[in-house]
């Protein structure tokens, strides 16, 4: 169903003797496109202008018009911008496990490759303010945290990519025969130490420390996973 966003540039203030009032003219671009292709190009169009400008700096006119859909329209079928950006968020995570999970079956996944393909992807991926993590004091993270609009698509990131962490942990621990793992506690730990290993490592001062970043906390992971380590 498409929404009945109104122009109101296309409304007459000065109507003449015996005419009736001004009629505000439903904006066809309310109706462009089906609702399916319509949520498709608004969450295109945010992803890019979020990257691009940032969280605080992009308003739903900003998509809308870059979407080349009615701001209406992206009310219609969000809700509000905090439920925009939770799909957004909902959406990277989903993009985070696959990139992680390529070309493996879930329980067959180990840190030696999890942990190199979500720094990558992160890397490739920044979406936070500025588009470039200021690593003056590499802080990243915070600068996340400072920036209450960027939350809603945060938690949902997070909601997610914990969630798969949980799944994997069951079928790794279950093929290997280990037991007596409380798995929302090491998931839950497993996301911080990662997390903290991506502010190190997007915030290295050469190569070789970026390395020794990624090596160590594969080594940590494996460590606190079960697997042996040399």
């Amino acid at each position: 169903m498409a929404t009945r966003a109104f122009d109101t540039r296309s409304v007459s203030t000065t109507p003449g003797r015996g005419s009736r009032a001004p009629r505000a003219v439903p904006d066809v671009r309310a109706r462009r496109y089906d609702p399916a292709e319509t949520k498709a190009r608004v969450l295109a169009a945010a992803h890019m202008l979020f990257s691009r400008q940032g969280f605080a700096a992009t308003g739903t006119a900003d998509i809308a018009r870059e979407a080349d859909v009615s701001e209406g329209s992206i009310f219609y079928h969000f809700g509000s911008k905090k439920a925009l950006l939770a799909e957004l968020g909902r959406r990277h995570g989903e993009a985070m496990i696959a990139a992680m999970e390529q070309g493996y079956a879930l329980e067959d996944l180990e840190p030696g490759i999890t942990v190199p393909r979500v720094l990558r992807f992160v890397r490739d991926n920044m979406i936070w303010e500025g588009a470039e993590p200021d690593c003056s004091e590499c802080t990243p993270k915070s600068k996340m945290a400072q920036t209450p609009d960027a939350e809603p698509f945060y938690h949902a990131a997070k909601e997610v990519t914990t969630d798969w962490i949980k799944r994997h942990m069951q079928a790794a621990f279950a093929k290997r025969g280990v037991t007596g793992v409380e798995i929302d506690i090491a998931a839950s730990f497993t996301h911080h130490v990662v997390g903290d290993a991506i502010d190190r490592w997007l915030c290295a001062a050469t190569p070789d420390e970026a390395d020794r970043i990624e090596r160590e906390t594969v080594r940590f992971v494996r460590a606190a996973s079960g697997y042996v380590v040399e």
